[in-house]
């Protein structure tokens, strides 16, 4: 102790005190411009769990929603037995055909033959998607009509009886006749992969 009363450090513990202060100055001095220079920076969002199977199935849906573009982009377009083209007019069958070939996916020209196209999908509106073929026929024969659904209960299909492609009520259509729903079918998977369709 001095005179003063206060203590005196021998000069070893004198020049660590020294760098200590020295050391807390240059890290402050370190640290400030970091944080200035991240003002700017948005903040990182929270960490989600990754969610493997998410492209695809946007991926899907995407798929999904160019097939009920280009479908109901033939609305108007005359019916003709036959016809698959926009320019020529559109039968049931030759209108699918035409949709689904702009995807790249193949399915066979006939509505008889397209119902077995894709994977079978429960005759339900809540489990159906849109882009599902819907097919229809009379009474204990085959399968004569096919349509596109687009959601919401309704389809778009190419109706001789309005004679021109049509958006109309799946469960209530005003102009497709005694034909009767007979099933549905999907032609895109949920992993946007078109299902199999060669039969």
């Amino acid at each position: 102790m001095n005179i003063n009363g206060s203590v005196r450090f021998p000069s070893r513990h004198r020049s660590m005190r020294r760098t200590l202060r020295l050391l807390a100055a240059g890290a402050a001095l370190l640290i400030a411009p970091t944080l200035r220079a991240q003002d700017g920076v948005r903040e990182t969002p929270p960490y989600e769990a990754p969610k493997p199977f998410a492209a695809f199935s946007k991926s899907a849906m995407s798929m999904r929603d160019s097939l009920v573009s280009l479908a109901r982009a033939q609305i108007g377009t005359k019916y003709v037995h036959g016809g698959e083209s926009p320019t020529r007019g559109f039968d049931c069958s030759g209108l699918v055909r035409y949709i689904v070939a702009a995807l790249h996916i193949v399915v066979p020209r006939t509505a008889a033959r397209q119902a077995f196209a894709g994977g079978a999908v429960p005759r339900d509106t809540s489990q159906m998607l849109p882009g599902d073929l819907v097919t229809f026929g009379r009474g204990k024969g085959g399968i004569s009509h096919i349509g596109i659904y687009v959601g919401n209960g309704r389809m778009v299909h190419a109706s001789a009886k309005a004679g021109e492609v049509i958006e109309t009520d799946l469960l209530k259509p005003k102009v497709a006749g005694p034909k009767r729903w007979r099933g549905t079918r999907r032609l895109v998977a949920d992993d946007s992969v078109a299902v199999d369709s060669a039969s």
